[in-house]
């Protein structure tokens, strides 16, 4: 099974990937931590990084987060990217700017602790 050397020029990261294991999966294997970690199915955008250097092939590539323009200038998701060489990439999901969308009706969670406000007790 031929293995290629992956690097992350955002991180300095290097991993081994072979042709069959897309690039986020073999990154989370070896513990590296230099693309973005999301849905893990091409749904969110996360893991959009910028292909610098190699060859790969890729699935279907989700058109709500990246568009045909943007892949053809190099742009993947590297959870539907999988190597054909050696491969450079720079990770450009994260610095994009995350803004939350609130849907009337829907219920969600920011998950950020807070400190309760403490009140006397009111006698009946």
């Amino acid at each position: 099974m031929q293995q290629f050397q992956i690097t992350i020029d955002n991180s300095g990261e290097s991993y081994r990937c072979g042709a069959e294991m897309h690039l986020l999966e073999a990154m989370e294997r070896a513990l590296c931590c230099g693309i973005p970690v999301g849905c893990r199915n091409g749904g969110c955008g996360a893991c959009k990084v910028h292909v610098t250097d190699g060859r790969y092939a890729t699935r279907k590539m989700n058109r709500a987060v990246l568009s045909a323009q943007e892949q053809a200038e190099g742009f993947v998701l590297a959870c539907k990217t999988f190597p054909q060489s050696d491969l450079k990439v720079t990770a450009v999901g994260a610095s994009a700017p995350r803004t939350a969308v609130v849907h009337r009706g829907t219920s969600f969670s920011f998950g950020f602790a807070t400190t309760p406000v403490l009140q006397p007790d009111k006698e009946s």
